[in-house]
Order: C-alpha cells, then sequence, then structure tokens
C-alpha cells in the first residue's frame, strides 16, 4: 500500500486487507510516519468520521506488539467524554485487536464489577474510560497506580475541543498529570479532536509545559460539498406571515426527511418531545411506518441506544429529534441532513454536529437551518424588532463558512475543581501535606494560575469547622474530616461538573417556576420568564431562590440571547450584518424578509449612529457591540450604579427609577475605572460544582477570573461613550 502501511505490525496489516482497503487515508498515513518515528506529543484534527480513530491506534497498537512491555499494566490509555462513545470505540478497537490477541477494556459505570475486577488482576491492552471512571480509580486504588499503568506509553483523548475550557478539561489535565507524578515519567498524549479553534491554545491544554513541541496534524481538502438553507418563520397572530410556527417547521422536516437518516437538533428536552410527537402524529396520520424518535439524557439508555442502532441500520430510515447527546462522535453512520431549530449555541456546536452529515464520498453535507422569530406589533420590544435570533444564526453560519470557531478562553482559577482535587489527592493517599498539594497540582497541575497564598485560603476554607472536609493531624498531614469522607464515597463526587443549578422564581410568595443559573445575576438586573419582565430584588444561594418583582417597559422580547457565553466575534460577525446590505443566497423569502426587517430598525432606532438609544423616559437600550462576558461585566457596573438592566446578545436594556440624563457621565465614570464595587452580598457566585464550600472572597476571585472581564470594562465604556460623542 505505502511506506506507512509497511511500519504497521503483520496482525494490524492483515486486520487492514481484512477490510477491503485500497490504499490508507492521507492522514492515517501521517499518523503512522508521526507516531511511529518521534515519542512527541500529537493532535489529529480532522472531520468527523475522517479516520482519526484508526489513524492513532494503528500505529499505536502496532508498536505494543512488536515491542511489548515487560512490566505489567494496561498498554494504552484512551480516555473519552461519553459512555456510549467509549462503548462505540471499545467494539472499533476489538476489530483490530482481535487477531493481535490483546484485550479492549471499556471501563464505564454500565460496565460489571466482574468485567474490572478481572482486568485489574492482570492489567494489559487497551483501557477505555472516562475522566469520571480514572477518577474513580485514582481514589479507589490509589496505591495501585503505579501497578496498572506501569506499561502505558500513550494516552489517547478523544474529543478534545470539549474538555479545552471546562471544568472537566482541568480535571482531566489534573488527572494526568497525577498519573505521570505516579509513574515517574511523562506519558505521551495525543489529542483527537474535528472541531478546534486556536491551535496554538490547543497544544498548551495537551502540553502546557512545551505546547511548541506538539506536533499537528490537521486532514487538509476532502470535505464534503455544503447544501444549506436558513427558513424563517414568524410566529404570533398580529402577522400575515404568522401560523403555527412549530407545526410548519414539523410539516417542513416531514416532508423533505422522511425517508433517510437524519437529525435534528431542537434545544430544549421539551422542543424535543414537542417536536418528536409532532412528526409521530403525521406518519400516523399518512398510515407511514413510524422514523421519527427523541433522544435526550433523560430517555432511557435502551430507548437512546434503540434509536442510535436504528440509525446505523441503512434499511430503516430513522431521524433522531434529539438534544447536543449526539454531537458528539458516538457512530451512527452517515446521515443525509442536520437540521438544527433556533439559534446556535456556538459555531463550534454547529461544526460538530454538521460533521454528521456528507460523511460517505459523493454525498453532500446538508444543513438546514430554522429560525422562528416573533410577529410585531407597536409594542414589540426593540430585541424583537431587530431578529436578534435570526442575526445570530447568519452570523454563526457565516462564521462556519469561514473556517473559524470558539477557541478556548484564557486559563481561570478554576477553585471549584481545585477543591474536588484536593479532596482527591488527599484521598488517593490518605493524607497529603499543604506543600505536596501545591507542588502535584499547582506547580506541576493545570492550577497554575493559584499562588501559595491563595492555595492556603482554600484549604482554610475546607479545613472550617462548619465545612469540616479537611482537618490536620498531629503529624502536620491533612486528612478528609468527618464531611470530606461522605463527600468523597459518594459516587457523585467523581464528577466536578453539574447541570445547571435550578433556582425558584418567587414574586409575592408565589412561586412562578424554575430557572437554570449559567449567568451571573444579582439585584437591579432584569430577566424574562414566561413572557414577561421582572426584576431581581434578592437571590438566595442557600436556598436557591431569586426573589422577583414585576418589570416595567412592555412587551418583553421573546428572544433575549440564550443562558450561556456569546463570543466576542460572534457578536461582531452579528453587527456587521445588521449594518450590511448584502443578502446571503442561503436565506429563503422569509428569512430574507427578516433579515432586511432587521437592518430597517436597527438604523430606525438610531444605532447605525449611536451606541445609547433613549426607548421613553426611562429607559435606554446600549449596544455593547461585545460578548456575553463582556457585557454582563458592564451590566454589574450599571446595576451597581442603580441602574436595573436586563442583557441580550450584543446590547444591554437599562432603566432607571428617575431619568437617564446622568447615563452618559456614569459610563465615562466607568471609562476612566470609577465603578463602584461589582458585587452585593446578594449577588449569585455559585456556578460550579464545590463553589459551596468556598468562602465569598475566594468565589469573588473566582468569578472575576472566568465569568468577568474586570481589565475590558473601562475600555468597553470607553467605546460606548466615544460613539454617543462622536458627530
Amino acid at each position: 500500500m505505502s511506506e506507512a502501511f509497511d511500519r504497521l505490525a503483520r496482525p494490524v496489516q492483515k486486520w487492514i486487507r481484512g477490510q477491503g482497503w485500497r490504499e490508507l487515508r492521507a492522514i492515517q498515513a501521517e499518523a503512522i510516519q508521526a507516531i511511529t518515528s518521534s515519542d512527541a506529543d500529537l493532535i489529529i484534527a480532522a472531520s468527523t468520521a475522517g479516520g482519526k480513530t484508526e489513524a492513532v491506534f494503528l500505529p499505536l497498537i502496532s508498536q505494543v506488539l512488536d515491542d511489548p512491555a515487560t512490566t505489567p499494566g494496561f498498554d494504552l490509555l484512551y480516555i473519552g467524554p461519553l459512555k456510549a462513545l467509549i462503548t462505540d470505540q471499545a467494539a472499533r478497537l476489538e476489530g483490530m485487536c482481535q487477531e493481535a490477541e490483546l484485550p479492549v477494556v471499556p471501563w464505564h459505570g454500565d460496565v460489571s464489577a466482574q468485567v474490572k475486577t478481572r482486568a485489574t488482576r492482570a492489567p494489559r491492552g487497551i483501557l477505555l474510560i472516562t475522566p469520571e471512571s480514572l477518577e474513580a480509580l485514582f481514589i479507589r486504588r490509589g496505591l495501585e497506580i503505579a501497578r496498572l499503568f506501569g506499561a502505558t506509553r500513550a494516552v489517547v483523548i478523544d474529543e478534545l475541543h470539549t474538555v479545552l475550557d471546562t471544568e472537566r478539561g482541568v480535571q482531566l489535565r489534573s488527572l494526568l498529570t497525577r498519573l505521570e507524578l505516579a509513574l515517574v515519567r511523562p506519558l505521551r498524549r495525543i489529542g483527537l479532536s474535528a472541531t478546534l479553534g486556536d491551535m496554538a491554545l490547543a497544544r498548551s491544554y495537551l502540553r502546557p509545559e512545551r505546547p511548541h513541541a506538539v506536533t499537528l496534524l490537521e486532514a487538509k481538502g476532502g470535505d464534503a460539498e455544503l447544501r444549506l438553507q436558513v427558513r424563517g418563520y414568524v410566529s404570533g397572530e398580529d402577522d400575515p406571515r404568522a401560523a403555527s410556527a412549530t407545526q410548519d417547521i414539523a410539516a417542513h422536516l416531514f416532508g423533505n426527511l422522511r425517508g433517510t437518516d437524519n437529525l435534528v437538533f431542537a434545544g430544549s428536552r421539551q422542543s424535543v418531545e414537542i417536536y418528536a410527537d409532532r412528526l409521530r402524529t403525521m406518519c400516523e396520520k399518512e398510515r407511514l411506518p413510524q422514523e421519527f424518535y427523541p433522544h435526550h439524557a433523560s430517555l432511557s439508555r435502551d430507548h437512546r441506544a434503540f434509536v442510535e442502532q436504528r440509525l446505523k441500520d441503512i434499511d430503516k430510515p430513522t431521524t433522531a429529534v434529539c438534544t447536543s447527546t449526539l454531537e458528539l462522535g458516538i457512530d451512527i453512520g452517515d446521515v443525509t441532513c442536520v437540521a438544527q431549530i433556533g439559534a446556535p449555541f456556538s459555531v463550534a456546536a454547529l461544526r460538530q454536529r454538521l460533521g454528521r452529515s456528507g460523511r460517505r464520498e459523493g454525498r453532500p453535507a446538508v444543513l438546514r437551518q430554522y429560525c422562528v422569530e416573533t410577529g410585531l406589533t407597536p409594542q414589540s420590544d426593540y430585541v424583537d424588532r431587530m431578529r436578534l435570533g435570526l442575526v445570530r444564526s447568519v452570523a454563526m453560519i457565516d462564521l462556519l463558512l469561514d473556517g473559524w470557531c470558539e477557541p478556548p478562553r484564557p486559563e481561570a482559577l478554576h477553585l471549584s475543581t481545585l477543591v474536588h482535587q484536593i479532596l482527591s489527592v488527599i484521598a488517593q493517599r490518605g493524607g497529603a501535606s499543604a506543600e505536596r498539594l501545591y507542588r502535584t497540582l499547582c506547580q506541576a497541575g493545570p492550577f497554575k494560575q493559584v499562588t501559595q497564598p491563595l492555595l492556603l485560603d482554600v484549604l482554610r476554607a475546607l479545613g472550617d469547622p462548619e465545612r469540616g472536609l479537611i482537618e490536620q493531624h498531629s503529624d502536620g498531614l491533612l486528612h478528609l474530616g468527618g464531611m470530606g469522607e461522605r463527600l468523597v464515597e459518594h459516587y457523585s463526587f467523581y464528577a466536578v461538573f453539574q447541570t445547571p443549578e435550578e433556582y425558584r422564581l418567587i414574586c409575592a410568595g408565589q412561586e412562578l417556576g424554575t430557572l437554570p443559573m449559567l449567568n451571573m445575576l444579582a439585584p437591579r438586573m432584569m430577566i424574562i420568564f414566561s413572557g414577561r419582565r421582572w426584576v431581581v430584588e434578592d437571590v438566595d444561594d442557600r436556598d436557591k431562590v431569586i426573589v422577583v418583582s414585576p418589570g416595567k417597559g412592555g412587551v418583553p422580547p421573546k428572544f433575549g440571547g440564550d443562558p450561556g457565553d456569546i463570543h466576542d466575534r460572534v457578536i461582531e460577525k452579528m453587527f456587521e450584518f445588521l449594518q450590511g446590505v448584502d443578502l446571503p443566497p442561503y436565506l429563503d423569502a422569509t428569512a430574507r424578509e427578516l433579515l432586511t426587517e432587521a437592518r430597517t430598525q436597527y438604523e430606525q432606532l438610531g444605532f447605525a449612529d449611536a451606541s445609547i438609544v433613549p426607548l421613553s423616559d426611562l429607559t435606554a437600550a446600549i449596544a455593547t457591540r461585545s460578548g456575553t462576558v463582556k457585557s454582563i461585566t458592564l451590566a454589574l457596573a450599571l446595576r451597581a450604579e442603580g441602574y436595573e438592566v436586563e442583557t441580550h446578545d450584543g446590547f444591554l436594556t437599562v432603566r432607571s427609577k428617575d431619568a437617564l440624563e446622568q447615563l452618559q457621565a456614569r459610563l465615562m465614570l466607568i471609562a476612566e475605572g470609577g465603578h463602584k464595587p461589582l458585587f452585593s452580598e446578594q449577588t449569585n457566585l455559585l456556578f460550579e460544582k464545590f463553589h459551596p464550600f468556598l468562602t465569598r472572597d475566594l468565589l469573588i476571585a473566582d468569578a472575576l477570573s472566568s465569568k468577568l472581564d474586570l481589565p475590558a470594562l473601562p475600555a468597553l465604556a470607553q467605546s460606548i461613550v466615544a460613539v454617543q460623542s462622536s458627530p
């Protein structure tokens, strides 16, 4: 076949011939050369179904076979983000390893204790594991880590982009450091990804102390033809274009997807169920076989596996209506079309989803984007008038076509995960000194932004008798306290992430519902809930309650910006579209009308010439032209000045109890660095799982390092004032 093929072990060559391959893919040949000719760390970036798994494991398995380890231990370590992905990859690797009689060991919560016991007694072959299960190994078998991984020569991190800037990613980096310290030698690290933004930051994640030494292999060309359409819909009774947008979208999906395999990303679990039910009903009405099925995390594992298996079956057309559960690399075969209902959350997620389509040679990748905007009335909010949901969708598609996606954020303190790792190290070793914790986690590990004094503050917080997480014995070592032992012994400890905490909304003693806490909230900030504006009066982190009162100011927007962080570049692109004249060719007639409306409203409202636009005597809109982090930082600064503030994509709605004459002067004061403290006692600071165990000062430090951009605040305020003052 090629020189790369000749470098592989004979059993591996035999497996390749058995697959009927006439040649290796370019990325596979490059990876074989790179892996067999050096021991450098490596990132392999290729599209979904681009052959990354074979690219990395064909040469690694060959090395294990040609140069067997002389010590016991798993030969290779694979870390994947999902149990389903591990199960899927294990099935693929078993074929490669069967001829070589090399064990493949999937390890997660659904794998039997008997399989795990057998593997730990005689560890060898390939261990496939999630970060959480690896954490459990450190805690339960801390003294055996060196034996279990004594022969390990490489660790493969799949879906690298999903962990770059997350708490889970910090946990994984910490575990890899602790593993290398236990082995007293480095492990080769190989990252696999279909979606990476800033490669320099990706290299820094994989090997922080030597990012320049990380080899990068990117698949060039070979991308499928892309066919895409953005379809606009209007909901509401007062617009002649309006009907039932949900029913219209379901009808379009039914008419265009039936008879093929597809993925429909519908957003929330409730939305998934609504669309799946509409599509099921249409099949029944037409007396056609059922081929539309919901897929989300709340459904049983058996149901999800049933849907995934149907997608692989070429004889059974299947469309999965799903949340992000099918975004990652679970093998579901080739799908004809990817549909997205509602504005995408990130360009990276959109690219990852689109990679599911067009995987077969000669087949195009197909993306259908459905945008629902509300019908306008004289009372409509300016956010709805500017069609920000549609504009965000178009902006993200344009960035997708440009090849851009969100880079990982700069390093934050990650104090919640630091708490987790402190407890984990102490549990693993049966006790640890403060000095060892600093060397392991901060000097060698991922918490390099944490100084010794800051670590000591964290340890004091954990040692507070009211928390009882750790205690210092007479030998000077830190041990788990009573609460710490109970926490670590519970299976829920192993994960550093959690689903967003649901806070109850209370108005005048009556519960309105629950809201996931994803962004910072403080008194005098405004939120949209159940079609109404509400002013936050108090945030109780202990009881998970947000006390609100009815907000004023007309009809609230239907689209106010989804929870989560939207990148600055996405907002910049949104404003480019609002200020532009060209209509992208992939918009349908309604979407073109909506974008034209958005531009007209943008101009008529006055944003083309100003950044502050009065909406009434007491209310103004501010165009921040910045992403979520900077906009929320400014929102908190204005809230501290006494304003009620509501956040949107690139905009703030500001309300004063008296008048707005002083708004520009307050912004000038902020531009000069004279802002008041951003945090009140009621500002919620609990974003991560282990935040409740930290002091308020530590929570403020963590928020400033991750959720806000205080250094950028003066320049942002200055830019707003400058636009306002220009002729």
